[in-house]
């Protein structure tokens, strides 16, 4: 046995580094995605997109606010460093997609319909849980 050679890699509670990493890019590149285009679907107003806000109660002007602020939210979530801007990001997605599950439960919509706003908010709770180090804030010790 050669005793020279380093020592594996510890797996950690998330399973392996290389496991982690590609789980945490997946979640996050579907969540960008998602933000993004969803972000300029709605500051389109595109007709499906308005339809939807309107039978929900809310103006059709809310979707230009909203889709402002899912972009930003999109590029700050890839913009190197800053964790402070991810954290409002993912903070702000997270309240977007419950937000819009509570929307459509009080709407009256189908179960079946809140399937993709589900699964983006556990992607958006992936994502947030394994992101790196060099994403997550520094935290100073206690006095």
């Amino acid at each position: 046995m050669d005793t020279t050679s380093a020592p594996p890699a510890i797996a950690g509670r998330h399973g392996s580094p290389r496991n982690r990493s590609v789980a945490y890019w997946t979640a996050t590149v579907l969540v960008v995605g998602e933000m993004g285009v969803g972000g300029i679907w709605d500051i389109a107003r595109i007709p499906y997109v308005r339809d939807v806000v309107l039978h929900l109660g809310y103006p059709s002007y809310f979707l230009v606010l909203l889709g402002t602020w899912k972009v930003l939210g999109a590029v700050a979530l890839v913009v190197p460093r800053r964790p402070l801007l991810k954290e409002w990001a993912y903070a702000g997605a997270f309240f977007t997609y419950t937000g819009a599950i509570a929307s459509h439960l009080t709407r009256g919509y189908a179960l079946g319909e809140l399937v993709p706003l589900t699964v983006f908010t556990a992607l958006t709770v992936l994502s947030w849980a394994l992101r790196p180090q060099s994403r997550r804030m520094r935290h100073s010790p206690e006095p």
